[in-house]
């Protein structure tokens, strides 16, 4: 008898937990796989109950994280950039034998207000990049969370543009304005107390935000700018101000005593209690600035500290106006010669 040897093939099929399980081994899944005998639905009800959660929670940590560490870097950026501790870089330069102090101003300790001007705008300026940053963090991470979940997000990304296209459109005033104010607050064009021309809103500044500027003028009203509309921007009290003070004399005054009477008055007021610490340099008579109809008007210029400009102005009249009296300088007033012409009446004599 002869014996057919025939040969048996085996095809294994494919394992069912790797049809259910991702990974079928050391997953959760196939944990509950193995213990519940194969039941696939259980299995894959606590996988997506489990995993997705822990997924998801991981994402959002990590945007936790990286937004805390962004948030931090970009503050530290800009206080570097904007208001640098000048104690530190010294301390810097004299480790490295550089006469640090020699770059002050002859040593002068810097302006406290100045120093709390460049902190306050730092402070905005970081406030506004962090509220960025945090936005563009979340916004990724919302996306990424939604992603682990198994949401489709092509849809939901291209839904998101359309919006924002929408919103862009309905909204260009409204960027616009967010951009001036950035930029606005990065120059330090203006800050809170001083005293700006906007145009038509002259006053000053009590209130600073990335969409508007609030100025209150000289009688009190309140004007809301958009920063966007601010075509240009006048600073009357940044650094320093000048006083400028103009008399008029009339034409047969002598130029000479009148411009030392002038100098010499406003000599007396800036040395006053009132305005001695605000002078920064002495009254310094400029000449003649016109020769108008009714006399010749001399000008004269005090440099100041910002917004102390105006009282030493209206003080510096008064006290000229007493010496000028006193000296016999007349202050000419508008004089104009009236011709009155009488018409004979109709038929008369």
């Amino acid at each position: 008898m002869t014996g057919i040897a025939s040969t048996v093939t085996t095809v294994v099929a494919p394992s069912a937990v790797e049809d259910v399980c991702a990974d079928p081994t050391g997953s959760i899944c196939s944990w509950v796989y193995d213990i519940t005998d194969g039941n696939e639905t259980t299995a894959r009800i606590v996988s997506w109950a489990v995993d997705v959660p822990a997924r998801v929670l991981l994402v959002l940590l990590v945007a936790w994280l990286g937004n805390k560490i962004l948030k931090r870097s970009v503050r530290r950026i800009v206080t570097h950039v904007v208001a640098p501790d000048t104690e530190r870089a010294i301390a810097r330069l004299e480790k490295m034998r550089v006469p640090g102090a020699s770059l002050l101003d002859d040593g002068e300790e810097e302006d406290e207000n100045e120093v709390a001007r460049r902190s306050a705008r730092a402070v905005s300026i970081s406030n506004v990049l962090e509220s960025t940053v945090s936005v563009a963090v979340w916004s990724v991470a919302v996306i990424t969370a939604l992603g682990t979940t198994g949401i489709e997000l092509g849809p939901l990304i291209a839904g998101a543009g359309i919006a924002g296209v929408a919103i862009g459109f309905g909204a260009q005033s409204l960027v616009q304005d967010c951009i001036a104010g950035l930029f606005m607050l990065l120059e330090d064009q203006y800050g809170i107390g001083d005293v700006v021309d906007l145009g038509e809103a002259v006053g000053t500044v009590e209130e600073i935000t990335l969409r508007s500027t609030v100025v209150r003028s000289l009688n009190g009203t309140v004007w809301h700018v958009p920063n966007g509309q601010v075509q240009r921007v006048g600073n009357l009290s940044q650094l320093w101000s000048v006083a400028l003070v103009d008399v008029d004399v009339a034409y047969d005054t002598d130029l000479a005593t009148a411009r030392r009477l002038f100098e010499e008055a406003a000599t007396e007021v800036c040395a006053r209690p009132e305005f001695a610490d605000d002078v920064l340099e002495p009254p310094t008579v400029l000449g003649v600035e016109t020769l108008g109809a009714d006399g010749i008007s001399i000008r004269l210029m005090v440099k100041v500290d910002p917004g102390t400009q105006w009282a030493l102005q209206r003080a510096i009249r008064e006290h000229v106006k007493t010496v000028f009296d006193g000296a016999g300088v007349e202050i000419p007033f508008p004089q104009r010669t009236v011709w009155v012409r009488h018409d004979e009446a109709a038929g008369g004599d």
